[in-house]
């Protein structure tokens, strides 16, 4: 027996793996089983997209990838990804990012792009310390306890929460833009470890409908640098989930949204754990190298 979303699933996997050719709607709710009404309607339940919109927003987030090389001309990627045009892609490019496919070549920036879903970590309760194994990710949960307080520095910003990566808008990453800042001011940043990691820290925003989002790394003391934000991560225990993808890219822009997603909607309800209002990334650097990431959730 097949639950709903893993025939919906078949049809996410089915869609990835043919962006370049014209996919039908009749084609996708024959693969799951379902007329094309009921499909469409469980789909965009599940999904939280229509499967045109998904589709196209697919199509432009591996788009997005390639015109990174610019070797390759825009119509050639334009017509690779289903796209009738040059013209269509950068129609539909300019609609979603706020910039044509040339602008964003000359100045490629991080992009909030829709994230192909993975519905069994809605549905898949895992154990503390037992690894889950889906979708080129490997996640897993533990408790941790800080005996005492840990300190960082950085930058912070603060949007709307509707903005936030991974919650299925699109436009500019600006949180990539906060790691770019901090990254260069990295090197004149004083009283940062040697050798500490990485932290980034989404809490309560300053007014209602936004949050605010800290980029840093390990501090030596809790001394505050002027000019630059700080952060504490207090003492006491924490439910740690662990994840690790196959490159850093894949890492950042997507398991770390994958995981935070199966956490908070997933894991933490199911086990009734009252947490405090914030959630940190914490890894070991923005390295190419670097291919796994923990996101630490104080509990009460």
């Amino acid at each position: 027996m097949m639950h709903a979303w893993e025939q919906i699933q078949k049809t996410v996997d089915y869609i990835e793996d043919h962006l370049s050719e014209e996919i039908k709607i009749e084609d996708l709710s024959g693969l799951a089983c379902l007329s094309q009404f009921y499909y469409q309607r469980l789909f965009s339940r599940l999904v939280k997209k229509p499967v045109n919109e998904y589709i196209k927003l697919r199509r432009l987030a591996r788009a997005s990838e390639e015109l990174q090389d610019k070797n390759k001309r825009i119509l050639d990627i334009a017509l690779d990804f289903g796209f009738s045009s040059h013209e269509s892609l950068t129609r539909a490019f300019k609609n979603t990012f706020g910039m044509t496919p040339e602008e964003y070549r000359k100045r490629p920036l991080r992009l909030n792009n829709f994230i192909k879903p993975q519905l069994v970590l809605n549905y898949v309760l895992i154990d503390e310390n037992v690894p889950l194994i889906t979708d080129g990710i490997v996640l897993e949960i533990v408790r941790k306890k800080i005996l005492s307080s840990e300190y960082f520095i950085g930058f912070t910003a603060e949007e709307p929460i509707c903005q936030m990566p991974g919650s299925g808008a699109t436009g500019v990453d600006t949180l990539g833009k906060l790691w770019d800042t901090f990254h260069e001011n990295k090197p004149k940043i004083p009283f940062l470890k040697a050798d500490g990691g990485e932290l980034g820290v989404t809490f309560p925003g300053t007014k209602e409908g936004y949050y605010r989002y800290f980029a840093g790394a390990e501090a030596v003391s809790d001394k505050p640098a002027h000019g630059f934000a700080s952060w504490e991560l207090p003492e006491g225990e924490y439910i740690v989930c662990s994840f690790e993808a196959e490159n850093f890219e894949h890492l950042v822009m997507d398991a770390v949204y994958k995981a935070h997603k199966y956490i908070f909607e997933t894991w933490l309800p199911n086990y009734k754990l009252t947490v405090y209002p914030f959630a940190a990334e914490r890894y070991k650097s923005h390295s190419p190298e670097t291919t796994c990431m923990e996101i630490w959730v104080s509990i009460e």
